[in-house]
């Protein structure tokens, strides 16, 4: 099966481009027509050796269609379709083309005798730990589909507060990039028009706090700016550095916990992660250590991943898994005892899911606290930089005025 990248066009002239799987380039061509498609160009795609053009359709996979993938192949399994039949089904109409190739490979091995298990363990960029061990038990059971259909909700579920914490920071980048342009068109375009004015008047003759203004803009016309950049860019560089050593990442963590709400944001979206992590896992058949190591594989934060490897070191200890959480001084009081509801009654998989929930509404309403603070917080620091340049230019005005007078 060969990859082909083609430009076509339909019968209203809108063009469209995508990757698919073919055997030859006839069999492309004849697809396209019974789609209605006349094709514009036709290359073929060799995984080893991309082009200019190939990599532009290269992308990163996305949650999204990890979970699009899981939703189609469990589908097609349960509808009586066998798993290779699916699989070239889903690489044909695969647009991604690093997934389809991935799709491609997988499908190459199953064909030679190996299980989806065993293929897809070779692609583990693709298919992390958490989603080869999901699968492996669906596979092992029997229940193939019923594991990509938990893996789906999961993958989906975890897009979902992605993009709620990037819909958070987007706002305030949104402003703080207006105040930048507002500043370089006030130094840019209106200062130099006084500072003519000003040279009129003599240094002597202005204000005070305008005199300090001039002279600040003075340094930043004359490369001083570049200083500051400089200055910025090589302790941004050195803090990274420092993240980067063991000592630097925890006080790192430390720290992000300990900001007003948004380290209550970050405990939060965890027990989010934790709680929907460790329910699908237990749902999918995967034992409880396994669970905690794939966990502690996914935390990035070393306080929070020290207080899992605790709770994992107690459950091997012989202790049970709620009364482990609330030993590690992590957890809040609602999660062990969700946990114990949950083991109790023998349902801790759906228990966790619906503190998942519980945690995601938590998610939400401190997003929108902390937004509810940051946009007037915003205003004021642009209606401040504006008022200040105003005074300072618009000051020696007012004098002028009152002089005449």
């Amino acid at each position: 099966m060969k990859v082909y990248s083609y430009t076509a066009r339909d019968t209203n002239g809108k063009r469209h481009q995508a990757v698919r799987n073919s055997s030859n380039i006839n069999e492309l061509l004849n697809m396209l027509h019974h789609k209605g498609l006349t094709a514009v160009s036709v290359q073929e795609v060799h995984p080893g050796k991309p082009n200019g053009r190939t990599k532009l359709l290269q992308r990163k996979i996305k949650s999204s269609e990890l979970a699009s993938f899981c939703w189609q192949l469990s589908t097609m399994i349960e509808g009586g379709i066998s798993i290779t039949t699916a699989l070239e089904t889903i690489a044909r109409d695969q647009e991604n083309i690093q997934f389809q190739q991935v799709i491609s490979k997988i499908l190459e091995r199953i064909n030679k005798g190996k299980s989806f298990t065993a293929s897809i363990s070779e692609f583990p960029k693709v298919f992390n730990r958490l989603a080869f061990s999901i699968i492996m038990a669906g596979e092992s059971s029997g229940n193939l589909p019923a594991s990509l259909q938990r893996l789906a909700r999961y993958f989906n579920d975890r897009d979902k507060l992605k993009k709620k914490l990037q819909a958070a920071t987007a706002y305030p980048v949104f402003v703080f990039t207006f105040i930048v342009f507002i500043v370089i068109f006030m130094m840019t375009f209106i200062v130099p028009r006084f500072k003519v004015i000003f040279n009129q008047f003599g240094a002597g003759q202005l204000p005070v706090f305008t005199r300090g203004f001039m002279s600040f803009y003075e340094a930043m016309r004359n490369n001083f700016i570049y200083v500051i950049i400089l200055a910025a860019v090589i302790i941004a560089g050195s803090i990274i550095a420092y993240t980067k050593t063991v000592k630097g990442h925890y006080i790192f963590s430390k720290i992000k916990l300990g900001i007003p709400l948004i380290g209550n944001l970050f405990v939060q979206s965890f027990l989010v992660m934790f709680c929907r992590t460790m329910a699908t896992l237990l749902a999918g058949g995967v034992s409880v250590i396994e669970v905690f190591d794939i966990l502690i594989a996914m935390t990035d934060n070393d306080i929070i991943k020290s207080a899992v490897t605790r709770t994992k070191k107690y459950i091997i200890e012989g202790s049970n898994i709620h009364l482990s959480a609330a030993a590690s001084g992590f957890f809040p009081g609602l999660v062990v005892k969700m946990m114990q509801v949950g083991e109790e009654s023998g349902s801790l998989p759906s228990v966790l899911d619906k503190t998942a929930e519980y945690y995601e509404r938590k998610v939400d309403s401190t997003i929108m606290t902390v937004t509810s603070i940051l946009e007037p917080l915003m205003i004021v620091t642009a209606g401040s930089i504006v008022l200040v340049v105003v005074i300072a230019l618009y000051l020696p005005i007012f004098s002028m005025s009152k002089i005449t007078k």
